[in-house]
């Protein structure tokens, strides 16, 4: 029988199945695709605290839907980071991570038109869960090698030691469930 772990967040609260990452590692998992309640809501709460920016960068595909709430409560577009190679990209720029709930290295990919884009902007990085922070310093080399301004790393979930990060807005703290 699975485990859950209740979590109050944005007015509303949620069941999150817990979900071994390793050996010693469980986490909730924090899923936005298919809960709209739950995206418009955290993206509301989000969009209070997050400084002024012209775009929104996120990486492919936990963090589209809060990207794309954000950016239509906010009214600036916003630039997915795509885990491959799009036909129609062009001078791409490229970075590779290693995400706590992937199992291999990946690599983010940003469209040469949409990295122009970011050039001399305010940009605002978003993703669902900030826990390693391997992710966000991905997107970050993405928004300097594109010659952006970051203003802002927002997330709904700050996991583990990430919610003592000062450079992170985040409406609530994650636990990390550390098996014996």
């Amino acid at each position: 029988m699975a485990a859950y772990y209740t979590l109050h967040i944005a007015g509303l609260t949620r069941e999150l199945k817990i979900c071994p990452i390793s050996e010693k590692l469980d986490i909730a998992a924090f899923i936005l695709f298919s809960d709209v309640e739950l995206t418009e809501a955290c993206a509301r709460e989000l969009a209070k605290r997050v400084p002024e920016c012209d775009y929104i960068l996120t990486a492919e595909s936990k963090g589209i839907p809060l990207a794309y709430e954000m950016s239509r409560q906010l009214k600036v577009p916003y630039i997915v980071a795509r885990k491959s190679v799009k036909g129609y990209m062009t001078d791409v720029l490229s970075v590779q991570v290693k995400s706590i709930t992937t199992a291999a290295v990946q690599t983010l990919y940003l469209d040469g038109e949409k990295a122009a884009w970011m050039k001399g902007k305010r940009v605002l990085i978003v993703d669902d869960v900030i826990s390693t922070g391997d992710s966000l310093r991905a997107l970050q080399q993405l928004v300097k090698s594109a010659g952006g301004e970051i203003v802002g790393n927002a997330a709904p979930l700050a996991e583990g030691d990430a919610a003592e990060r000062k450079d992170l807005i985040y409406l609530e703290q994650l636990p990390l469930f550390f098996k014996d």
